[in-house]
C-alpha cells in the first residue's frame, strides 16, 4: 500500500476552536504509536472506549475523552486511522500536538493530505474527491444535493460502466485480430462493437448536455444588477440580501467595482453582482468600472436592468443575455402612471418600500429553476472535457469502423477509455488482457 512507506500524519479534523468537542485524527503506518502514547491503549477496532490522555514526558495528563481505532485497509484513508474525541480548548489540542510532533515519523497533515491518500490507496477515486470537496462546500440544498450523488459514486458507476463495456469490446476485437485462428473465436466481432460504440456514444452526449447546468449549480445563477447611477442598484442589492452590503449614496459613481453576493433561492444558489453604474465619465478609475460592470452583465445568466420609472430614455441594456427591464422608485409615482409604464419586458419596483418585491424574487426563482430537478452527473469542466473527449473517441470508432478497420476501431476505443480513465483516475491496460482470457480461454 502506497500509504505504508509515508509518514504518520495528523490534524484537527473538527471545526474551529474553542469549541465543544475537538477531534484529532491521526493517519499512518505508526498511528498505533501515537494512540498508545497519548491514551495508553488501543481499544476494539470501531468501538469508542473512554481515555485518560497523558503526557508521556511529563507524566501530566492533558485531557479526558474518547478514541476510536480503524486498522487499515478498513478505514477512511486505507491506512491504520486513530481518532482522538477531546474537550475544545485550544491548550489541550496544542499539548496532544507537542506530544505528536515529538515522535519520530510524524507530521502534520497539509491541507487536503487524507483525502489524498484515501485517493491514492484506492478508498476514493477522483469524481468522489471532488463530490467531496463541493459537498464541504454547499450552501443551498441543491448544491448538497448535487455533491452527495458525486460523493457517492453517481458519475463513477456511471463512468465505469461505460468503461466496461468498452473493455469488453476491445477485448473481442483484439481477440479476433490476434487470435482468428482459434476455434472458439466468433467470426463477427466488428459488428457488436459498432453497435456498443453507437449506444455509448447517445448515452454521453445525453449526459454532456446536462454538464452545464451541474457546473451552473456548483457555482451558483449569476444575476448581474445593472443600469445608470442612482437607479438603486445597491438599495436592491441590500433589500434582497436583506442585509448592507453594498453602499448606498445619493452621490454618483460610489459603487467602482463589482460587488458579489450569495444567496439561496429556494434552494438554488444565486449570486447577485452589484456593478458600477453606465454612464460616460473622464474619471479612469469610474470609467474602468464601467468597463467591468458591462462585462459581468454580458457573462451573467441574467441581468436586471434598472432605470428610473420615470426615465423617458434610459441607456440601453447590454445584448446578448437575458435581460428584465425594472423600473425602480416607484414609490415616486402615482398608481395610474405606474400602470400606464408598465410593460411585458419590465416592472415597476420600489426597494425602499418593498413594492414589487415579492414579484421580483418569484420571477428570479423561476429563473433558476432551471438549475433543480434531478442532481447533473457531470459538475465540473474537467470532468466535462474528459466525456467530451471520450465522446470525440467513440464518434472516430463509429467512423472507421465503416471502412471495416478493426484494428482502428480498437485503437479509438481504448483512447475512448483512457479519456474515461481520467474522470475517475482508474486508467489501466491490463484488464483488457485479463479480459480476452477470461472471455475466450485462450492457450487452453
Amino acid at each position: 500500500m502506497a500509504g505504508e512507506t509515508e509518514d504518520t500524519i495528523y490534524a484537527l479534523s473538527s471545526g474551529r476552536l474553542p469549541a465543544a468537542i475537538a477531534v484529532v485524527r491521526i493517519s499512518g503506518p505508526k498511528a498505533r504509536i501515537g494512540l498508545e502514547t497519548l491514551a495508553g491503549k488501543v481499544p476494539e477496532p470501531r468501538r469508542a472506549a473512554r481515555a485518560r490522555f497523558r503526557d508521556p514526558a511529563s507524566g501530566d495528563a492533558i485531557d479526558d475523552g474518547l478514541v476510536l481505532w480503524f486498522a487499515g485497509p478498513a478505514s477512511e484513508t486505507g491506512e491504520d486511522v486513530a481518532e482522538l474525541h477531546l474537550h475544545g480548548g485550544r491548550a489541550i489540542v496544542a499539548a496532544v500536538f507537542r506530544v505528536l510532533g515529538r515522535l519520530e515519523g510524524f507530521r502534520p497533515a497539509a491541507a487536503g493530505e487524507f483525502t489524498r491518500r484515501a485517493l491514492m490507496n484506492g478508498k476514493l477515486d477522483l469524481s468522489a474527491v471532488e463530490g467531496l470537496g463541493d459537498l464541504v462546500a454547499a450552501e443551498t440544498d441543491a448544491q448538497r444535493r448535487q455533491a452527495l450523488r458525486q460523493f457517492h459514486g453517481g458519475l463513477s458507476s456511471k463512468v465505469e460502466a461505460w468503461r466496461e463495456r468498452m473493455v469488453e469490446a476491445m477485448a473481442r476485437l483484439e481477440a479476433s485480430i490476434d487470435f482468428s485462428d482459434e476455434g472458439d473465436v466468433p467470426e463477427d466481432l466488428l459488428t457488436p462493437a459498432i453497435r456498443m460504440a453507437s449506444g455509448l456514444a447517445q448515452e454521453m452526449r445525453s449526459v454532456l448536455a446536462d454538464a452545464p447546468r451541474g457546473e451552473r449549480l456548483r457555482d451558483g445563477f449569476v444575476v448581474a444588477i445593472g443600469g445608470p447611477p442612482n437607479v438603486g442598484k445597491s438599495t436592491l442589492v441590500n433589500r434582497l440580501a436583506e442585509r448592507e452590503v453594498a453602499i448606498v449614496s445619493p452621490v454618483p459613481g460610489t459603487t467602482r467595482d463589482a460587488i458579489e453576493v450569495a444567496l439561496d433561492l429556494k434552494g438554488v444558489p444565486v449570486v447577485l453582482v452589484d456593478t458600477a453604474g453606465v454612464r460616460e465619465t473622464k474619471d479612469p478609475v469610474e470609467a474602468e468600472g464601467v468597463r467591468r460592470a458591462l462585462a459581468r452583465a454580458e457573462a451573467a445568466d441574467l441581468v436586471l436592468w434598472l432605470v428610473e420609472a420615470m426615465d423617458s430614455k434610459p441607456p440601453t441594456a447590454p445584448a446578448g443575455r437575458r435581460v428584465i427591464v425594472l423600473r425602480t422608485k416607484a414609490d415616486l409615482v402615482d398608481s395610474e402612471t405606474q400602470r400606464r409604464l408598465s410593460a411585458k419586458d419590465s416592472m415597476m419596483l420600489s426597494a425602499k418600500t418593498g413594492a414589487g418585491m415579492d414579484r421580483l424574487l418569484d420571477l428570479l426563482a423561476s429563473e433558476a429553476a432551471g438549475l433543480g430537478g434531478e442532481p447533473a452527473l457531470v459538475t465540473r469542466e474537467r470532468q466535462r472535457h474528459a466525456l467530451t473527449e471520450a465522446l470525440k473517441r467513440l464518434e472516430g470508432a463509429l467512423a472507421v469502423a465503416a471502412k471495416g478497420k478493426e484494428e482502428l476501431v480498437a485503437e479509438e476505443l481504448r483512447l475512448s477509455a483512457n479519456a474515461l480513465g481520467r474522470i475517475t483516475g482508474r486508467v489501466g491496460v491490463e484488464e483488457v488482457l485479463d479480459e480476452i482470457f477470461r472471455s475466450f480461454c485462450i492457450g487452453k
